[in-house]
């Protein structure tokens, strides 16, 4: 429910945190564990996308510093996604850093924000927006 009181809570604190596994977990109402519904939900999906970037738009709108943690913040294209969505500070485990370092240093961050202004909600031609960044970044030669 904080989700629809975004401003109210961002003046009252100092900063915001977003886990992205539970987050996804709740909003998507899928068990993250079972193994039968596992690939029949993706965390790129333009739903679950709208979500964070209005977390990150309440963050920018509050002046109130967003970090997103969890699963998605390491892997290089949900990253890139973060990023587009304006999320600056993503937290991961070490071994991720090098990958999403190398995907960070060829992002061209201003087209990035322009593909989501045109495909976030409605991505093109019903495509899913995991392919659709797929394709951004395979274009722009953006290593993933």
């Amino acid at each position: 429910s904080l989700l629809f009181q975004l401003d109210e809570l961002m003046k009252a604190v100092d900063f915001v945190s977003v886990g992205s596994n539970d987050l996804f977990q709740f909003v998507m109402a899928v068990d993250r564990g079972n193994t039968q519904l596992a690939d029949r939900f993706d965390t790129l999906s333009a739903p679950f996308l709208r979500v964070l970037k209005t977390i990150a738009d309440a963050g920018v709108r509050n002046n109130t510093p967003v970090t997103l943690c969890g699963e998605l913040a390491g892997r290089p294209i949900s990253a890139m996604a973060l990023i587009g969505l304006g999320f600056r500070s993503i937290s991961m485990s070490p071994a991720s850093i090098g990958p999403v370092k190398a995907m960070l240093t060829e992002l061209p961050l201003q087209e990035l924000k322009d593909f989501f202004k045109d495909n976030l909600m409605a991505p093109a031609q019903g495509t899913p927006m995991r392919a659709l960044l797929q394709a951004f970044a395979d274009d722009r030669s953006i290593p993933l």
